[in-house]
C-alpha cells in the first residue's frame, strides 16, 4: 500500500496483518522521517507510535479536544494525492482498528455466509476510502464517530447490494434455526453482558442475564458501540436498554432513578432510538 515491506498473509486475519504491517511502518526510517516532518509542520514533534497513542487516549490522560484536533489534521492530509496522504490515511486506519473489529463482528452475523476476513477486508477498504474522501474533517462533531458511522453505512450498502445480487431469500433465512453457539460465541456474549452491566444497561448482574436472547445481546452491543462512538449518552443507552428488556423497567421507576419525569424519560428514549436507527440506516 505504501511501498514498504508487507507481511505475508497468515490465518490470523486482516487485523493481525495490519498490526504486523504497522510495526514495520514504525521501523521504516523513511516513514518515521515523513511523519516527523509533517507533524513538526503542525507544531507537534511526534513519531508514528506517539501519534497512534494520541489518537487512542486511555484513562483520560489526553483530552478529547487534542485527540479530535490530531485526527482532523490527519484527515486533511489524507485528502491529498501523494505518499504523505496515503500514509496519513494508513495511520487513521490503524487508529480506528478497534472500531473496525467491532463493525466486522457485527456484520459477519448477518452477512449471509461471508467469512470474518471477507467482511474485515470490506470494512478496512471502506474505512480507508472514507478517510481519503475529504468529507469528515469538515463535519461538526467528533471525527472518529463520524468516520465510524460513514464506514458502517458504506459497508451495509455493499453487503445489501451483494445479497440482492445473489438473490438471497432473506424471508426464508429468518426461519432457520440458529446453530448452538460455540466457545467463541459464548465468550463474546459473556463480554457483552459484562460490558453492559458495567455501563448500567442491565438492572441485574451479568450472570443473571446468561440466558438472554440473541436479539437482546445484539441490542446491548449496538447500544454499547453507539455510546463509545459518542452517538448517544449513558442515560440514552439506559433509556433504551431498560425498556427493551425481557422484564422492562417501568418508565416511572426508570425516571425516578434518573431524577427526571416519566414523560421526559420517554422523550429521551424516543430520541435515542432515532439516533440508533440513523446509525444503521444506509445513506441515500
Amino acid at each position: 500500500m505504501l511501498g514498504v515491506p508487507t507481511t505475508t498473509p497468515t490465518a490470523r486475519g486482516i487485523f493481525a496483518r495490519l498490526d504486523a504491517e504497522w510495526a514495520e511502518l514504525c521501523a521504516d526510517a523513511s516513514v518515521r522521517a515523513a511523519v516527523t516532518d509533517w507533524l513538526m509542520t503542525d507544531h507537534r514533534a511526534l513519531g508514528p507510535e506517539q501519534l497512534l497513542a494520541t489518537l487512542r487516549p486511555g484513562h483520560g490522560v489526553l483530552s478529547d479536544a487534542l485527540t479530535d484536533a490530531v485526527l482532523r489534521s490527519l484527515l486533511i492530509r489524507a485528502t491529498g494525492h501523494d505518499r504523505s496522504a496515503t500514509l496519513a490515511a494508513r495511520i487513521i486506519v490503524q487508529a480506528m482498528l478497534p472500531a473496525a473489529v467491532r463493525m466486522t463482528r457485527g456484520q459477519v452475523r448477518g452477512s449471509g455466509g461471508r467469512t470474518w476476513d471477507d467482511v474485515g477486508h470490506m470494512v478496512i477498504a471502506a474505512l480507508f476510502e472514507v478517510a481519503r474522501s475529504g468529507r469528515i474533517h469538515t463535519r461538526p462533531g467528533r471525527p472518529a464517530a463520524n468516520l465510524a458511522l460513514d464506514t458502517l453505512s458504506r459497508v451495509c450498502r455493499e453487503l445489501a447490494a451483494d445479497r440482492e445480487a445473489a438473490g438471497e431469500d432473506l424471508a426464508a433465512a429468518e426461519h432457520l434455526t440458529d446453530p448452538t453457539p460455540g466457545p467463541a460465541a459464548r465468550a463474546h456474549a459473556a463480554a457483552i453482558r459484562a460490558a453492559a452491566h458495567a455501563a448500567g444497561l442491565t438492572t441485574e448482574s451479568a450472570a443473571c442475564e446468561a440466558d438472554i436472547s440473541r436479539a437482546r445481546l445484539e441490542l446491548l452491543e449496538l447500544v454499547l458501540e453507539a455510546m463509545e462512538h459518542g452517538s448517544i449518552s449513558r442515560a440514552d443507552g439506559q433509556a433504551i436498554a431498560w425498556h427493551y428488556a425481557t422484564t422492562p423497567v417501568p418508565d416511572a421507576q426508570a425516571a425516578h432513578r434518573a431524577g427526571t419525569t416519566a414523560a421526559a424519560w420517554r422523550r429521551r428514549r424516543s430520541r435515542a432510538v432515532d439516533r440508533l436507527k440513523s446509525l444503521l440506516r444506509p445513506a441515500a
